[in-house]
């Protein structure tokens, strides 16, 4: 009985194994007994194609380790079933019968043989994972070194669009030596209403943290030694911003080397600056003074508080930044959007004499300045955006100080790098200017005729 119970638990284990592996002998030609030992896939059809051989090499890497599991289980029955061949042959041999022993030695030899295919076999298949392992490698070091050049590829593509964009800006701008009062009427021919803004193009990114918001402007209107190409450029992030960048031209900006620092005399505000005839006017830190500053000759010329206006804090955009005071030029001059207590934060719009800086006229609008992101001034025109880090914002109103009325709008405006902190308008160029999260940008636009 303890042999055919034996023999039952010999074929047992062989079955169990043959669910997954099979192991077959057969003469070759010269009559030696060959033995295979097959493992089939249990997820392929078929073998992949080369082109498969990433996805290939996880499913072999999964098959392995499965196929590894199943025959160390194996192995542990049958070790076992030979402890007990190995008892039951030495109980045998003191009493028991002699044919029982030899058929129990020779089952006991076909076990340890098979024992040995599966220790094989498992050595070939850490051989292959071994193997796909190396292929792994080679294959993410190809996809870093593609990955690589794609980005190269990627700044090549950014700096032929900046290059492009500069001989662009450089074809269509001609120094003007007419008085600023015959550029002024000049520009308003063509005025019209604000119809589309285009994809921003990019001129360069800040180098420090100081960069994440900040202003930069070209004068629509220079005086000489100015030309429409100079530019100017303030990091707006810190207590005290003093520091004002000056490049002679687009080539001298996009390659980051200034021709001169001013330093000026007092800490401004927010990024509502602008610049306008030969002149800086900003707003000055913690009060509701607007300072006119000479670039040439490096003094304050005049300053001016702007009535009843909040600031530093009280009626900022909706990004913040301490934007109470935003100064604006299109063609019709300057402006200066802000708000008030008794308007309870409702947009107020005034016109500046810019020699004297003294309230012309103003507008009080309907539109609450914390619900918008930024505004800027085009023909007479306040235009407001819904968005500061949204990819698909609008400009979203528009108030005509012509009619002082106020109509909504839905006008594409792209934050492509989700942070805006300053949009203006140049007359002379007929563009956006804007600071988007370190990067200085500009937008085509489209006006309608009046």
């Amino acid at each position: 009985m303890l042999v055919v119970w034996l023999l039952l638990s010999v074929g047992l284990a062989r079955a169990a194994l043959g669910s997954t592996a099979h192991l077959r002998r057969a003469n070759d030609r010269n009559s030696r007994c060959i033995y295979s030992f097959v493992v089939p896939s249990p997820n392929e059809a078929s073998c992949p194609e080369p082109g498969q051989a990433t996805s290939a090499m996880w499913e072999l890497q999964r098959e392995s380790n499965a196929q590894r599991s199943e025959l160390e289980s194996a192995k542990a029955r049958l070790s076992l079933l030979e402890n007990l061949v190995t008892q039951l042959h030495v109980a045998l041999g003191a009493g028991g019968s002699s044919a029982s022993t030899v058929e129990l030695q020779r089952e006991l030899d076909r076990l340890r043989m098979e024992r040995a295919q599966q220790e094989s076999q498992v050595s070939r298949l850490e051989a292959a994972y071994s193997t796909l392992g190396q292929e792994k490698s080679f294959l993410e070091e190809e996809k870093r070194r593609l990955e690589q050049e794609k980005a190269e590829l990627g700044r090549r593509l950014e700096s032929s669009t900046q290059e492009i964009a500069q001989l662009r800006t450089s074809q269509r701008h001609q120094v003007s030596e007419a008085p600023a009062q015959d550029s002024q009427q000049g520009s308003q021919e063509g005025c019209g209403q604000l119809v589309w803004v285009g994809e921003p193009v990019t001129f360069r990114r800040a180098e420090t943290i100081a960069g994440k918001y900040g202003v930069w402007m070209r004068d629509p209107e220079p005086v000489p030694p100015y030309t429409p190409e100079t530019t100017w450029r303030v990091d707006a992030i810190g207590t005290d911003i003093r520091q004002v960048f000056e490049y002679d031209d687009s080539d001298q900006f996009m390659k980051g080397y200034p021709s001169k620092v001013h330093i000026l005399p007092w800490s401004m505000e927010s990024t509502g600056a602008i610049v306008y005839r030969g002149s800086l006017y900003f707003q000055r830190r913690k009060s509701r003074m607007v300072a006119k500053y000479d670039l040439k000759t490096e003094t304050i010329t005049v300053q001016k508080d702007i009535p009843s206006a909040g600031y530093h804090g009280q009626f900022p955009y909706s990004w913040g930044g301490y934007t109470d005071i935003d100064l604006a030029v299109d063609e019709m001059g300057l402006w200066v959007t802000y708000s008030t207590d008794k308007a309870k934060g409702a947009i107020i719009l005034s016109k500046l004499d810019p020699e004297t800086l003294e309230v012309e006229q103003t507008w009080k609008t309907n539109i609450r300045k914390q619900a918008v992101a930024n505004s800027f001034m085009i023909c007479g025109t306040l235009y407001t955006i819904s968005s500061y880090s949204a990819p698909d914002a609008t400009v979203n109103f528009s108030y005509h100080t012509a009619t002082s009325t106020s109509e909504p709008l839905s006008i594409r405006f792209e934050n492509r790098y989700g942070y805006s902190s300053m949009v203006d308008y140049n007359p002379t160029e007929r563009k956006l200017f804007a600071w988007d999260n370190f990067n200085m940008v500009t937008y085509d636009i489209r006006l309608s005729r009046i």
